[in-house]
């Protein structure tokens, strides 16, 4: 059950040529794959194009009328394995993952791929989640085309770009028999837009008939003497190809201006905030024309050194804008400018960040720094004047407008979008990413933080996925995250004769991504004697609650309810607990330290079972509200806290953390500590009140049952209820009349 259904833009793929598409950069990808050709797309979820897999899914009809092949693949691993098909055939294939997270399991099998060549095209569609926002570590997909020579294309961020660069992808890989890595920044991948539709095309080789005539060439095959000899192809044939091809097509872009005396060099990807820096600085209009020359590389790798070169004749300064490090783009331009004795001065790092992302306010800033060198008239004639004063006055949005005043210098500001920005800073605290409300994953870290109350502190090994949050407040727990399902593996050194064993943690994903073999298959051989956790919640989760081998969702087109205890089992673990309530924290909290004390040795493997709470509400949500319309009698259960009860002493939200779960004031003027308070964002799964049982806190937490469409006896029994609650509140109104001085 991914996080969101595509069936109605889907629709879209339908059309043929001449008609306009419109919508998301995703859509337009999946529609430029369908008007190539391709024969087969396969791939592994994550952002930001966790939902060009979404949409493939809800496409799948369309792609099976166009005899395209698609799978959700086990790992990036088996996508890039899967381009294997176009090796000896003529097929057009497309994988796709999240960058660099996704490369790196996928390198194995890029740089055999790389190697050997290709017949077909072979296009890496890759996520490049890079920046403040991103979830992983900031590194760059330019390395891996580099060191496998694969042509990387960071197109230009509009849709008729981005479909252009599928096409060109293909074609360019058949013209130089390499795969080639496209490369979607996530501001692309959520692009809207529009552009002229093509007809989708039918695979002009398909499997079936790959199936039915099979090829072989060991000249393909990574063996010695082959492995050797494609080197050379790659140098002497793949290489000089490649570049005649990007020539003749023009896949990179050249932009003129009236001060041509310097220039831009920038990353395809980069476009849209450049054009947007040039604004803010007077120099580009609203319409993208920009007065100082641009030089777009929507192909990073292969530099065509022969472009670059023309590009920069003539100039006496050219700034280069390419985001991240280690700078591999601007130690080449140095290099080719150098070689050719080119008298343009290069810029890049010198005046921009290093590393970070490359916001429209770094790049504002670097040009600015570049054109003050090496073209100081520029921002005399053309500075920017910024809304600030005027938006403090009128107690709006500031947004910093272009224009062209005809004199003075220029008053330089920085770019602020709200006037009370810096305000809020001071007084919003910091909310650090956390678990959603009622997610089954914060109960397992509630009975852990209680275990080791008891059992004293272990080392914990954590993982990739939603549970890697109990790493931060209220749980503070884990040590080390090292890769998707590798939790067991980052434990593997402690597997030593100690007091206290180590505990590891993985999700149902990261298991069956890479957990299975690298960590539960490792544990067994080396006869480890530390705790698993593995984290059972239907889905995964963390990536958009796509299905898999686990899921208990009935799945027409994949085998699901394929239990995790049986694979567990299967690979030789004897001791294995599976708990198919995590909010049983009683429960979860024994099993730990059964596990963390018993005597038997080897791996010790706790699978927690609950589904997974976003995706239980999108699901359970729709039919709720139906069945209420429909009259029929549902019943939505809620939990509060009694503030007569409460103490006071928040244990109950230190321990579980939930979003819903807060404080409020008392309204006793003895009771000077704010008590616990369920706000309406309450999901009902009785976490909290669980923990309070488990820790044996107050019993202050209460269950009530909310009754849509009452039946005649739940109003009478409501009435009961009233008449006898009302008699007691009496009485003890009564009594407190009596006694009190």
């Amino acid at each position: 059950m991914a996080e969101r259904s595509f069936k109605k833009e889907v629709q879209q793929l339908r059309i043929g040529e001449g008609e306009e598409f419109r919508g998301e950069g995703i859509l337009a990808v999946t529609k430029a794959l369908l008007q190539s050709g391709v024969g087969y797309v396969a791939g592994y979820q994550g952002s930001p194009i966790s939902h060009l897999m979404d949409v493939l899914a809800d496409a799948n009809d369309i792609l099976q009328e166009l005899g395209v092949h698609f799978e959700a693949s086990a790992s990036e691993a088996t996508a890039a394995a899967t381009l294997a098909a176009s090796v000896m055939y003529p097929i057009r294939g497309a994988v796709t993952w999240k960058s660099t997270v996704g490369t790196n399991v996928a390198s194995d099998a890029l740089a055999n791929l790389a190697s050997g060549g290709v017949t077909g095209g072979a296009l890496v569609i890759v996520g490049e989640d890079y920046g403040e926002g991103s979830s992983i570590m900031q590194e760059r997909s330019h390395a891996f085309a580099m060191k496998s020579q694969i042509w990387l294309l960071d197109p230009r961020p509009n849709l008729e770009s981005m479909v252009k660069a599928v096409e060109d992808g293909f074609a360019l890989s058949e013209a130089s028999k390499t795969p080639v890595m496209l490369q979607l920044r996530i501001r692309g991948c959520h692009v809207h837009g529009r552009f002229t539709a093509k007809d989708n095309k039918r695979p002009a080789f398909t499997l079936a008939q790959a199936l039915e005539h099979p090829a072989r060439d060991t000249s393909r095959i990574v063996l010695p003497p082959a492995s050797f000899l494609h080197e050379q192809e790659k140098i002497k044939e793949r290489w000089p190809a490649a570049i005649r091809y990007i020539k003749e097509h023009r896949l990179n872009e050249r932009f003129e201006g009236d001060q041509d005396d310097i220039g831009i060099i920038l990353q395809g990807g980069l476009y849209n905030g450049a054009i947007r820096a040039l604004q803010l600085l007077g120099l580009a209009d609203n319409f993208g024309n920009s007065r100082v020359p641009l030089y777009v590389m929507n192909v990073t790798y292969p530099v065509i050194e022969d472009e670059v070169l023309d590009f920069c004749r003539g100039k006496c300064a050219v700034l280069l804008l390419e985001e991240g490090q280690p700078d591999y783009i601007e130690q080449n331009l140095h290099a080719v400018l150098r070689r050719a004795g080119a008298g343009a001065h290069l810029s890049g790092k010198d005046v921009l960040p290093m590393a970070g992302e490359y916001t429209t306010q770094v790049m504002r800033d670097g040009i600015a720094a570049f054109l003050r060198r090496h073209r100081p008239e520029s921002l005399q004639t053309h500075p920017a004047a910024a809304a600030d004063a005027q938006a403090a006055e009128a107690r709006q949005l500031e947004i910093t407008e272009v224009s062209r005043p005809r004199s003075a210098q220029p008053a330089e500001r920085p770019i602020t979008f709200h006037k009370h920005v810096e305000n809020l800073a001071s007084v919003v605290p910091p909310r650090p990413a956390g678990f959603c409300t009622g997610c089954p994953e914060r109960p397992i870290f509630s009975a852990l933080t209680l275990a080791q109350e008891t059992l004293g502190q272990h080392h914990i090994s954590c993982d990739i996925g939603c549970h890697l949050f109990s790493i931060l407040p209220p749980f503070n727990l884990g040590a080390t995250t090292m890769g998707y399902g590798l939790g067991a593996s980052s434990a593997a050194a402690f597997n030593v004769p100690a007091a206290k064993r180590p505990i590891s943690i993985m999700g149902d994903g990261g298991f069956w991504h890479n957990g299975l073999a690298s960590g539960i298959g490792n544990a067994v051989f080396n006869k480890y004697d530390g705790v698993i956790v593995i984290v059972d919640n239907y889905y995964s989760s963390a990536t958009g609650g796509q299905d898999i081998l686990s899921s208990r969702a009935e799945n027409p087109d994949r085998s699901t309810n394929n239990p995790i205890e049986k694979a567990v089992r299967g690979v030789g673990v004897k001791w294995v607990r599976t708990l198919d309530r995590t909010y049983d924290v009683a429960r979860v909290r024994a099993t730990l330290e059964e596990a963390l004390t018993t005597d038997e040795k080897g791996p010790k493997v706790i699978i927690a079972q609950s589904e997974c709470m976003l995706n239980k509400q999108r699901r359970v949500k729709p039919q709720f509200n139906q069945a209420v319309k429909a009259g029929k009698r549902v019943v939505k259960e809620r939990f509060g806290v009694d503030p007569d009860v409460c103490t006071g002493d928040h244990a109950c939200i230190r321990l579980s953390g939930c979003p819903s779960l807060t404080v409020k004031d008392s309204g006793d003027p003895l009771k000077e500590d704010p008590v616990a308070h369920v706000e309406s964002s309450c999901v009902g799964c009785g976490n909290c009140g669980e923990v309070a049982h488990a820790a044996v806190l107050c019993p202050s937490f209460y269950r009530a049952d909310i009754v849509h469409n009452p039946t005649a006896h739940d109003r009478r029994l409501a009435r009961l209820r009233s008449a006898v609650i009302g008699f007691l509140q009496r009485r003890r109104a009564a009594r407190l009349a009596r006694y009190a001085l």
